[in-house]
C-alpha cells in the first residue's frame, strides 16, 4: 500500500481537513505504526463509510483514545454517556420546547396543587416530599435514562457475552480473525493486544449499539409519556414526580375537554403514584428485585444470535442492532423467568388498580369527564407505544398492568367495606396485599371501581364473563406476531366492542347485552369481592 494510496484512504475516512491532518501526524507515529500500514492490503482495510459511523458513535459516547475504550468495556455493559447524548438529540427535536413558559408552568403546578389537596381525602398517605417537576422532555431524558440504562444491563451483559462467543467461536474467520489496528480519531494507532481478540472489539461494539437503540427509545418515549409514572413505576430522583408539560398540554388540546380538567386528571394519576411509593418503602426494592430477576434470566439463542450477526460489518455499531434485540435472539421464558414475569404483573397490576380506585374517588367530585379519561387512559397502558415497544425488545419485559379493570374493582370493594384506612394499611406489608383469583367466577364477582361506597355494597348488575384486557391482549398478541404494520389502535377498537367510548356522555356504553352500564364496571356486577388473600412471592 503505498502513501497515496495511504492518504487518499484518510481523506475518504475523515474528510479533507482531518484527513490532512492526520496525513501530516502520520510522519510523527511510531516507525513501526507506519511500516504496519504500509505492509496492508487496501482491499482489506476498513470501508471509509464503516469508519465515519464508528467515530461518529464513538466520539459520541466519549470514546476517543484507547484508554477510554478499554474503559467503556470495563465500567459495564451499556454506554450511558452515548446513549444519553442520542436521547437529548431526539428529545430536542425540531417540535421541543425547550423550556416551559410561565404560563404553561402555572397551569400544571396549580393541576398537580389541586390533585393533592383532592387526595388528601381519597387515600390514608401524605402527599410525597418535595414538589413535583414540571419538566421538558429533555428533562426527562435526563431524570429517567441511568434507571432505563439500570433495568437494562442485565440484558444488555448477557447480550454482549453472547455476541462475544458467537464472534469468536463461530465467525472468527468471516471478521478476519485478529484484529491488528483500529482508528481512534483522525490518527490511526496501534491497538493494544487485550483488544486484539475479535470478541473484545464486538464487546465494545455492542456495548455501542446497545446504548445507541436505547437511546433512540428514550428519546421517542420523551414524545409519548406525560408524568414520570407512565410505566408504573418511580424513574425520577424526585419522590414527588412531575409531568412533562409539553406533552400533557398538547395531550388535553387533543381532546375535547377543558385543558384544565385533563391535567387536573393526569396530575391525579402523578401525585397518587408519588405517594403511594413515597409511603410503601418496601414496593420500589420489590420492583427492583423483580425486574433483575427476569433479567438475569434472560437465555440467548446464539444460532439465532449468529445468524443476525451475517450480515453485520464489524467496524459498523449500528449493524450489530439485530443482534441486540431480544425479539430476534432470546429464548422465550425459562420458568425462573415466568415466575418472575407473574409477580411482577401481579405486583404492577395492584399498583395501577389503587392508583385507578384512588384517581376516581378523589376526582369524581371535580372532573365531569373523568370515566371517558379513566378509560382513555386504560387503553394507553394496555396497548403502548411505539417507543414502549421498543424498550420491551431491548429488556424482553413488557410493563403493563394486566386485568386492571379487575384490581381497581378489588380496591375499591376493600374501601367501600373497610374504609380508606384499612384499604390502604394492607400496602403495609407485601403479604398483605390483595390478591387477584385466577377462575374467572370470582374475578367477575368484584364491585365495580367506578362506583359509590353504597353501589359497590349494594350493587345487583349482572356479571360478565368477558375479561375485555384479557381479549385486548390476545389482539395485540396477535397483531404483534403478524407484523403487518397496522396501528395498535384499530387492534384495540376491534377488541374492545361494548367498551365505553370516550365521546360518549357519562362514561356509559351500549354493548351487545342489550343495555347500556357503567363505562367501568365490565359488567362485573355483585356484591361480594374477590379473594384478597395471598402474596406476590
Amino acid at each position: 500500500m503505498d502513501e497515496n494510496a495511504i492518504h487518499q484512504w484518510l481523506i475518504d475516512c475523515f474528510g479533507q481537513i482531518q484527513g490532512e491532518m492526520a496525513w501530516q501526524q502520520l510522519s510523527q507515529l511510531p516507525q513501526e505504526v507506519r511500516d504496519q500500514l504500509a505492509t496492508q492490503d487496501p482491499s482489506k482495510l476498513p470501508k471509509p463509510d464503516e469508519v465515519r459511523a464508528m467515530m461518529q458513535a464513538f466520539t459520541q459516547g466519549g470514546l476517543n483514545s484507547l484508554a477510554d475504550m478499554r474503559q467503556a468495556v470495563d465500567r459495564g455493559p451499556i454506554n450511558v454517556k452515548l446513549a444519553n447524548t442520542i436521547a437529548l438529540e431526539r428529545a430536542n427535536g425540531e417540535d421541543s420546547w425547550r423550556t416551559v413558559n410561565a404560563q404553561d408552568a402555572a397551569s400544571v403546578r396549580r393541576a398537580a396543587s389541586e390533585a393533592n389537596l383532592w387526595l388528601d381525602s381519597a387515600c390514608a398517605f401524605d402527599p410525597a416530599p418535595g414538589e413535583p417537576d414540571v419538566l421538558t422532555r429533555a428533562d426527562w431524558v435526563n431524570g429517567t435514562l441511568d434507571s432505563w440504562a439500570t433495568f437494562a444491563a442485565p440484558v444488555a451483559s448477557a447480550m454482549n457475552d453472547a455476541l462475544a462467543s458467537v464472534v469468536s467461536e463461530r465467525l472468527g474467520d468471516a471478521f478476519g480473525g485478529e484484529i491488528a489496528g483500529i482508528y481512534a480519531g483522525p490518527v490511526p494507532l496501534p491497538i493494544p493486544d487485550n483488544l486484539k481478540d475479535p470478541g473484545q472489539i464486538v464487546k465494545l461494539l455492542a456495548n455501542t449499539s446497545f446504548a445507541m437503540q436505547l437511546g433512540h427509545a428514550a428519546g421517542d418515549l420523551s414524545h409519548e409519556v406525560r408524568g414520570s409514572f407512565d410505566q408504573g413505576v418511580p424513574l425520577l430522583g424526585n419522590p414527588a414526580g412531575g409531568l412533562i408539560a409539553q406533552n400533557a398540554i398538547e395531550y388535553a388540546r387533543s381532546l375535547d375537554i377543558d385543558q384544565s380538567e385533563v391535567l387536573a386528571f393526569l396530575a391525579l394519576q402523578e401525585e397518587a403514584h408519588a405517594r403511594l411509593f413515597a409511603a410503601v418503602p418496601w414496593l420500589m426494592p420489590r420492583f427492583e428485585a423483580l425486574i433483575g430477576k427476569y433479567a438475569r434470566g434472560t437465555s440467548i439463542d446464539l444460532d439465532a444470535m449468529e445468524e443476525q450477526l451475517r450480515d453485520a460489518q464489524i467496524m459498523d455499531p449500528d449493524s450489530f442492532s439485530g443482534a441486540v434485540n431480544l425479539t430476534n435472539v432470546a429464548i422465550p421464558d425459562t420458568p425462573e423467568q415466568r415466575e418472575a414475569l407473574s409477580s411482577l404483573e401481579q405486583l404492577l397490576t395492584m399498583v395501577e388498580g389503587w392508583v385507578d380506585c384512588v384517581t376516581w374517588k378523589a376526582g369524581m367530585a371535580h372532573l365531569p369527564h373523568l370515566d371517558q379519561l379513566r378509560e382513555m387512559m386504560r387503553r394507553e397502558r394496555a396497548v403502548g407505544g411505539a417507543a414502549q415497544r421498543t424498550f420491551e425488545s431491548l429488556l424482553g419485559l413488557q410493563l403493563r398492568p394486566k386485568r386492571l379493570r379487575e384490581a381497581a374493582d378489588l380496591w375499591a370493594g376493600i374501601d367501600a367495606r373497610s374504609g380508606v384506612e384499612e384499604r390502604d394499611a394492607k400496602w403495609s406489608h407485601p403479604d398483605l396485599l390483595p390478591h387477584l383469583a385466577d377462575d374467572d367466577a370470582s374475578r367477575a364477582a368484584t364491585p365495580p371501581a367506578g362506583a359509590s361506597a353504597g353501589q359497590a355494597a349494594n350493587s345487583g348488575q349482572a356479571t360478565s364473563s368477558i375479561d375485555w384486557d384479557a381479549e385486548l391482549t390476545k389482539l395485540l398478541d396477535e397483531d404483534a406476531r403478524q407484523h403487518d404494520g397496522t396501528d395498535a389502535g384499530e387492534a384495540q377498537d376491534a377488541g374492545e366492542a361494548g367498551q365505553p367510548d370516550a365521546d360518549t356522555p357519562d362514561g356509559q356504553t351500549s354493548g351487545d347485552d342489550g343495555g347500556s352500564r357503567n363505562g367501568d364496571d365490565d359488567g362485573k356486577g355483585g356484591d361480594t369481592p374477590a379473594a384478597e388473600s395471598g402474596d406476590l412471592r
